[in-house]
């Protein structure tokens, strides 16, 4: 039985004007919600590590009704100059007790709390198609960013690229306003690490 395969493709922007952008995502697409969502990150103990930064971590964001568990793998090959693609792992645990049977083997495996990420939400669908999705992100300690994601199967590949480019352009996006640096490299790089816990 073959297993479907998901891929995210996306780009980020830095936002210099966040009302004049929102202005025009509202030309193009539906406003479908407003959220707010903490993540902890966990990694590696840095005695463990090669590097300072990770190259490996997962997160875990707090539901009303359940905890997901996340992470990714960067497939680079299909990257260019504005959109990155990445395979998305995740799954979900339904209390308290299973994010603490779970934490208890990872931290037993050498791993810690590495980070905290708090960011609240303005997510859109494309009006002419729906698997487009436009966010406009505020990460604390960091500002706003929107993010356009396009979820696909590989052999989409070429056609989602094709969408997001488009809406970039739709946007009236400066190419040099794309910037794909992770949240988590750029607090790293600020040197912020809240060690608040959000599954708690």
């Amino acid at each position: 039985m073959n297993k479907i395969v998901w891929l995210e493709v996306e780009t980020k922007v830095r936002i210099k004007n966040v009302n004049s952008l929102r202005k025009k995502i509202k030309k193009i697409a539906r406003f479908q919600k407003k959220e707010t969502r903490g993540d902890d990150y966990f990694a590696l103990h840095r005695r463990f590590r090669k590097y300072a930064y990770p190259k490996k971590a997962f997160r875990i964001r707090r539901k009303p009704d359940k905890f997901e568990v996340n992470f990714k793998k960067h497939l680079k090959k299909y990257w260019d100059s504005e959109i990155v693609v990445k395979q998305e792992f995740e799954f979900v645990l339904k209390d308290q007790k299973d994010v603490d049977n779970l934490l208890a083997l990872f931290f037993d495996l050498g791993f810690v709390q590495w980070m905290k990420k708090r960011k609240t939400s303005e997510s859109y669908l494309h009006k002419k198609d729906k698997r487009i999705i436009i966010e406009i992100n505020h990460v604390a300690h960091l500002g706003y960013f929107m993010e356009i994601e396009y979820l696909a199967q590989p052999s989409e590949m070429k056609k989602a690229k094709k969408k997001i480019h488009d809406t970039l352009r739709e946007l009236e996006i400066d190419p040099k306003d794309v910037d794909n640096t992770g949240y988590t490299k750029r607090l790293h790089d600020k040197g912020i690490k809240d060690k608040r816990y959000w599954v708690k």
